[in-house]
């Protein structure tokens, strides 16, 4: 009898899981942009910085093993060269006198096909750049942890990979619920 309710709430919570699963496989990283063309992406680390500060730049499918990208925003041009089997790589440097605001980013790959992609990068003012210490005292260390705490309080709802380990999980509940009342309806076998 308890087994019927059961079942409807593991189907209810099946459905919730469901129900946002597909935004969360939706989503993309932030700061990486996609040449439809080519299938050429871009991906700007972090995607706002202040003035003086420094961004990483990783493209994927350039054929060569340079590139070069431009912006308004960078001191000088950013020298992409491979690292690893990831893509080229390349650290591009914000002028101290930049002022804030959207800026392009173009990428011209040294291929034979000469594949272009752009992306943006947003130049914040000096005063809104979150600190990257932490702001009160740590008991137990702190260091960069407090980076990635402040990270992760600033994501909207969970990952991809948190949605399907959800799914995964609530639909063995569900499979353990409805096995065990079926044990139980089985009569004894003398």
């Amino acid at each position: 009898m308890r087994s019927i309710p059961l079942t409807f709430c593991g189907a209810a919570v099946i459905a919730a899981t469901l129900m946002h699963a597909p935004a969360a496989l939706a989503e993309t990283g932030s700061g990486s942009e996609k040449d439809p063309g080519s299938g050429t992406t871009l991906t700007v680390t972090p995607s706002s910085v202040a003035p003086g500060g420094q961004v990483d730049l990783q493209t994927n499918g350039c054929r060569g093993k340079e590139a070069k990208g431009i912006s308004d925003a960078f001191d000088s041009d950013a020298r992409f060269s491979p690292e690893g089997s990831d893509g080229l790589f390349a650290e591009g440097k914000i002028r101290s006198d930049a002022e804030p605001g959207e800026y392009d980013i173009w990428v011209s790959c040294g291929d034979s096909k000469d594949t272009e992609v752009s992306g943006t990068l947003t130049v914040v003012d000096r005063n809104q750049q979150p600190p990257l210490t932490p702001t009160a005292p740590v008991q137990a260390g702190g260091g960069g942890t407090a980076v990635l705490a402040e990270q992760a309080a600033q994501q909207n709802g969970p990952s991809a990979v948190q949605a399907v380990v959800g799914l995964v999980l609530a639909v063995a509940a569900t499979a353990s619920v409805a096995l065990r009342s079926v044990r139980r309806r089985r009569p004894a076998a003398d």
